[in-house]
């Protein structure tokens, strides 16, 4: 919609992973040329991980672009597969003939390729997207390929790429094995505020963009603020941002509409007390317990609400006097209020 109006070939912060967009930050190129060094050195079991839109698809698609044609890759983008479906998946993409065959069949036909590229020192790699999905025994089916190798080398080099959850699964007792495995590490983390500006420039110079879009330093402000530098979340708010600025038919975006962005996108004033504050709890505790927490916070003032006795007032009533008691002697008044007090 806005494409026309900024003089933009296509849109500059689409959702999708594509390559030709990634921006490479410190994290980011450390990762890819980490992989590339891994998989040529043939090391076996990589892994890579991040939070949910730090990039994980987008470098692994650019990933494969920078291998060299003689490797041969076999990639997974939906790991929900039973541990013959993930073999039939990767024979396929190798190429390989995969119908009606068992499970061991598929096997032995993976290991025949794999000991014909040794001659001519060919690489063949498995990449797993989304890799946290993966169930214990397909990930332990994976742990079997890794014992296709010679006396010096992998001959499947397997990279595996997934939310932070999956550091959580693989210390687990039952891939104990696989864990041991994994050669090398890797995690992405949030753009700085920084590089935040330059993420952003550089889509907009990939797309077709000439300089004539400008940001303030406010407005990158809100950005920063409201996306905490996950990339998938400046896409969401920058891409609306425009959309604001085409329809007040400005080139210039301002903390304004940033802010009326954000409105759109959330339903929430990103300056208002609430807002911050929530924000801030956010901050503090892990998402899920954050609204296991207000749920109960909000259930208990319910309950508290219904279940308040109602204060009854102190009744200062009049005094009625008792008969006179008399003790050793002693003559004593007694007064006995309505309360069942004494008074004397």
């Amino acid at each position: 919609m806005y494409q026309e109006f900024y003089g933009l070939r296509e849109k500059p912060f689409a959702l999708t992973p594509d390559p030709q967009f990634l921006y490479l930050s410190e994290r980011h190129r450390t990762a890819i040329d980490s992989l590339l060094y891994g998989i040529y050195q043939k090391e076996g079991f990589m892994l890579l991980t991040g939070d949910i839109g730090t990039g994980k698809t987008t470098l692994c698609r650019a990933l494969l672009g920078k291998l060299e044609p003689t490797v041969k890759t076999a990639v997974v983008f939906n790991p929900l597969l039973t541990e013959k479906e993930l073999l039939k998946s990767i024979v396929q993409d190798l190429g390989l003939p995969s119908k009606g065959r068992s499970k061991k069949e598929l096997i032995d036909e993976l290991n025949k390729f794999l000991v014909d590229q040794l001659p001519c020192g060919g690489t063949v790699v498995l990449i797993i997207d989304e890799a946290q999905n993966l169930s214990i025994p397909v990930l332990e089916q994976i742990r079997m390929l890794s014992n296709l190798e010679t006396e010096k080398e992998k001959m499947l080099q397997i990279v595996l790429l997934g939310q932070l959850e999956l550091d959580q699964k693989l210390q687990s007792p039952e891939l104990r094995q696989l864990n041991q495995r994994i050669s090398l590490r890797l995690r992405l983390l949030p753009i700085t505020r920084t590089e935040t500006e330059n993420y952003v420039h550089q889509r907009l110079t990939v797309a077709g963009g000439r300089g004539n879009i400008t940001f303030s330093k406010s407005a990158f402000n809100e950005i920063y603020r409201f996306s905490k530098g996950t990339p998938r979340l400046i896409n969401l708010i920058c891409d609306r941002a425009l959309l604001s600025g085409f329809v007040d038919q400005t080139y210039h975006i301002h903390k304004e509409i940033v802010k009326k962005a954000l409105w759109n996108l959330t339903g929430s004033d990103m300056n208002s007390t609430r807002y911050r504050f929530l924000t801030f709890l956010r901050r503090l505790i892990p998402s899920r317990i954050f609204f296991l927490i207000l749920y109960l916070i909000l259930l208990l003032s319910l309950i508290s609400f219904h279940l308040m006795p109602k204060m009854a007032k102190p009744n200062l009533g009049h005094v009625s006097e008792s008969p006179v008691s008399e003790l050793g002697g002693s003559s004593y008044r007694f007064a006995r209020n309505q309360s069942g007090g004494l008074i004397t």
